[in-house]
């Protein structure tokens, strides 16, 4: 360009025409290294948005929603009908109400079972227990447990005085190797007939039970041990 300035200075041919000539053929030559930029620059980072838009056709820039892999709690329910639900707990507490509390042994056995099925009878007549049938009879039943529960404690403990009165006698009750004697038997035995006692006001409606437990126990005790409860004139003492 200098060249072109001085040679049109000094009365060459026009500075214009010239000037022309050669900004035409910069150009030329970098036309093409522009355009070879240009595309690896696409390349490089293809465009983030779209030129165009097809109406209901998703843009190429939609990204595909990936799955997460995690764990998933799966709840289900058990549906039971109102018959089927009252069936339940008839059949519950039937099977409870018939077995002999009195039997240690069938209550270790048989308790566990029966309160996993009590759980579930629990959550089989949430939706019932609006209505009279059902609400009344899952009361009954929940009564029928603690019933059991208070009856089994007093007994457990009468079973567990009637050991020590056995073993304070020694082998065959002859005093050989003979156990301590509980010191406040009285104290005790007074305790289980005030239970046996307050079992029976506040649940009339299983006396049968309570007899069957705490009430033949109290009379295994007296014949270890003579002392007087309210009902003993039913088993002659």
């Amino acid at each position: 360009a200098q060249a072109i300035l001085a040679q049109a200075s000094t009365g060459g041919k026009p500075a214009s025409a010239q000037l022309a000539r050669f900004i035409s053929s910069r150009v030329t030559m970098v036309l093409p290294v522009a355009r070879g930029l240009a595309r690896a620059v696409r390349v490089a980072a293809p465009s983030v948005m779209p030129r165009t838009f097809v109406t209901g056709a998703k843009p190429s820039w939609h990204v595909a929603p990936v799955a997460i892999s995690r764990a998933r709690s799966h709840v289900t329910v058990a549906r039971y009908s109102r018959e089927q639900a009252l069936e339940k707990l008839d059949a519950f507490h039937a099977e409870v109400f018939s077995a002999n509390w009195g039997d240690y042994l069938y209550l270790v056995y048989n308790v566990p079972f029966w309160e996993a099925e009590l759980e579930r009878l629990t959550t089989v007549v949430q939706p019932y227990l609006a209505e009279d049938a059902v609400g009344k009879k899952f009361v009954e039943v929940q009564e029928l447990m603690d019933v059991m529960y208070k009856c089994e404690d007093v007994r457990d403990h009468i079973n567990e005085l009637c050991e020590l009165a056995t073993r304070s006698s020694g082998l065959m009750g002859t005093g050989y190797a003979a156990g301590e004697k509980v010191s406040n038997m009285d104290e005790n035995a007074k305790a289980c007939g005030e239970a046996y006692d307050q079992l029976l006001k506040e649940h009339p409606a299983f006396k049968p039970k309570i007899e069957q437990t705490v009430g033949h126990g109290l009379a295994i005790l007296r014949t270890k041990h003579k002392f007087k409860w309210s009902t003993m004139h039913r088993y002659f003492f």
